[in-house]
């Protein structure tokens, strides 16, 4: 792999992160937020609920685990 492909992954990468980012914000500030594959509200779930932590749709679509103390 050159140098030109690695710049173009870390593009992608950073882009995918920066979107997460910008999800899990949003809903963790309260806001209804559709998953992009299957448009179901996204939930947040804390680590009280003895469940992992995360972002996540009903059917599994996304699912973003977060670590939570």
């Amino acid at each position: 792999m050159s140098a030109v492909d690695f710049s173009k992954l870390n593009k992608l990468t950073a882009k995918s992160f920066n979107e997460q980012k910008a999800l899990i914000k949003k809903v963790m500030q309260g806001r209804v937020i559709k998953c992009p594959t299957c448009q179901q509200t996204l939930m947040l779930v804390l680590p009280e609920e003895n469940k992992k932590a995360g972002v996540f749709c009903p059917k599994g679509c996304t699912d973003i685990e977060l670590d939570m103390n």
